[in-house]
C-alpha cells in the first residue's frame, strides 16, 4: 500500500442519471488498489455516517418542497461532514479517493437544472469545499433518453428517487449542464463516452487516469512495499 510520503489524489466521477458512475467508481477502485494503492471508494450524497443520514432525506424527495436552494443546503451540509470524516482525513494520510459525484452535481442539479444564482452556488461551495478540490473528474455523458432507460432498467421494480422522476427535459439541462462543465475546466475534466460497453469505458477512464495523474500514481506505486 501507498505511504502517506506520497500524497493522496481525489479522483470524481460525474454525470447524468444511467450513466455508470457507481459500477465504473468500483472499477476505477479496484484497479488503482491492483496497483498497490490504498483506496477509499465514497460516494455523494453519502460517504459518512451523517451524509448518509441526510442522503436518505435528499433521495426520498422529503426536501423537493424547499426547492433547489434548500436541496443545495442539504447537499452543502452532507459535503462538509463527507470531507472532513472521510475524504480529508484519507488523504492526509496519502490514500486516493474515489466518489461517485461530488460538487458538479450541485453545480449541474441545483444550479443549472435548478435555475439557482451562479454566484449563490459558488459561494456555497467555498464554504462547503474550501480547499478539497478533486485532481481530476471524469464525467461519464450518454444521451439523457438512454441514460433513463438504464436508470428505469436497474432499479426494476423499485421507485424512482428524486432524481430519476424528473422528466426528460430536466435530464437533457443536466446533460448540457455537465458539457458545460467539462468545457469550462478541461485542466480538471476529462469527457467520458459512457455508450459502449462497461469494459470498454473502464479501459477509456484508466487511460485517462494514467494520462492526467500518470506522474503521481507512479511515484505513489514506487513508494509501495
Amino acid at each position: 500500500m501507498a505511504r502517506a510520503s506520497a500524497p493522496g489524489r481525489f479522483i470524481t466521477l460525474e454525470g447524468g442519471e444511467g450513466a455508470g458512475k457507481s459500477v465504473q467508481a468500483r472499477r476505477l477502485a479496484a484497479r488503482l488498489r491492483e496497483s498497490g494503492l490504498t483506496v477509499v471508494l465514497t460516494r455523494e450524497p453519502g460517504g459518512s455516517p451523517g451524509a448518509e443520514a441526510l442522503r436518505e432525506i435528499i433521495l426520498s424527495g422529503e426536501a423537493a418542497r424547499y426547492g433547489a436552494l434548500g436541496e443545495a443546503l442539504l447537499f452543502s451540509a452532507a459535503r462538509i461532514d463527507h470531507i472532513d470524516a472521510t475524504i480529508a482525513p484519507a488523504l492526509r494520510c496519502g490514500e486516493w479517493v474515489v466518489s461517485d459525484r461530488f460538487l458538479d452535481s450541485t453545480r449541474a442539479y441545483q444550479g443549472i437544472a435548478g435555475r439557482l444564482d451562479p454566484g449563490l452556488v459558488a459561494s456555497l461551495e467555498r464554504v462547503a469545499v474550501g480547499a478539497c478540490r478533486p485532481d481530476l473528474t471524469l464525467v461519464l455523458d450518454l444521451p439523457a433518453a438512454e441514460g433513463l432507460a438504464r436508470a428505469t432498467a436497474r432499479r426494476g421494480e423499485a421507485a424512482a428517487d428524486r432524481f430519476e422522476g424528473e422528466d426528460l427535459a430536466f435530464h437533457e439541462t443536466l446533460r448540457r449542464a455537465f458539457l458545460a462543465i467539462v468545457e469550462a475546466e478541461p485542466d480538471r475534466c476529462v469527457l467520458i463516452d459512457a455508450r459502449p460497453s462497461e469494459g470498454e469505458v473502464a479501459a477509456a477512464i484508466w487511460a485517462a487516469v494514467r494520462s492526467r495523474l500518470g506522474e503521481a500514481l507512479n511515484a505513489a506505486t514506487a513508494t509501495s512495499p
